[in-house]
């Protein structure tokens, strides 16, 4: 029997540093609404869900032909921890696999989300879930002291050692491991990498105007 998948989208109001983010003017749009309308173009999903504790949000994805998720307001807040988030999110979706998807990634491109819906699929018995990260090529200190590097031997940058750091553009995993695990990693996740331009995460005004300029050149200028 086919495993049924939904995407799930997480929105608060309150943002702190880029303020209203989800829903401000990005490229014509909202991130909010590109997304949505994004997942909703996907034909491996069986439905699109935002979980909001916004009414606002909720509403436009209503509008868009997505489910929602009205989440209690100490879920959106900005004290409680994220394993808490993610529990009462799992719990409320109708589905056997979620796509974890944010609003805050863009430039994430369709065809990145059918590949990792592809390799999903054909994960070996040795992972359970899907995740997307990226490189980290930079000089890293900890504490005052040389993190990643020898700092009497200085190496090139391509040199540094293979870390990754999570971009939580795509997760997808089983609905029950979500629960469990309290994460929207599982116990054992495959790592995806992703070009660097689709990695952009949005966190500051200054990433919100890169990305913007970004998503105009990629998915509007090259039309």
């Amino acid at each position: 029997m086919k495993r049924k998948i939904k995407a799930l989208i997480p929105v608060r109001s309150g943002s702190l540093r880029v303020e209203n983010k989800n829903i401000r003017p990005f490229c014509g749009s909202t991130l909010l609404e590109l997304r949505v309308k994004q997942l909703l173009s996907l034909s491996f999903l069986d439905g699109v869900v935002v979980s909001s504790n916004d009414p606002e949000m909720l509403q436009m994805a209503r509008s868009m032909g997505a489910e929602t998720h009205q989440r209690d307001p100490y879920f959106a807040s900005n004290t409680v921890s994220m394993s808490e988030v993610y529990e009462n999110m799992a719990s409320a979706m109708q589905c056997d696999d979620i796509l974890y998807a944010l609003v805050t990634t863009p430039l994430v491109k369709s065809e990145s989300f059918n590949k990792a819906f592809e390799l999903y699929h054909t994960l070996s018995n040795d992972y359970d879930s899907i995740t997307t990260v990226a490189d980290v090529k930079e000089f890293l200190i900890l504490n005052g002291k040389p993190l990643n590097y020898d700092g009497n031997k200085i190496p090139r940058s391509q040199d540094l050692p293979e870390i990754m750091k999570l971009t939580f553009c795509i997760s997808i995993l089983p609905r029950n491991i979500m629960i469990e695990k309290r994460s929207c990693l599982g116990v054992s996740p495959y790592f995806f990498r992703l070009p660097q331009e689709e990695s952009i995460d949005i966190d500051t005004p200054f990433d919100f105007k890169v990305a913007e300029l970004l998503y105009e050149h990629l998915f509007i200028n090259n039309r």
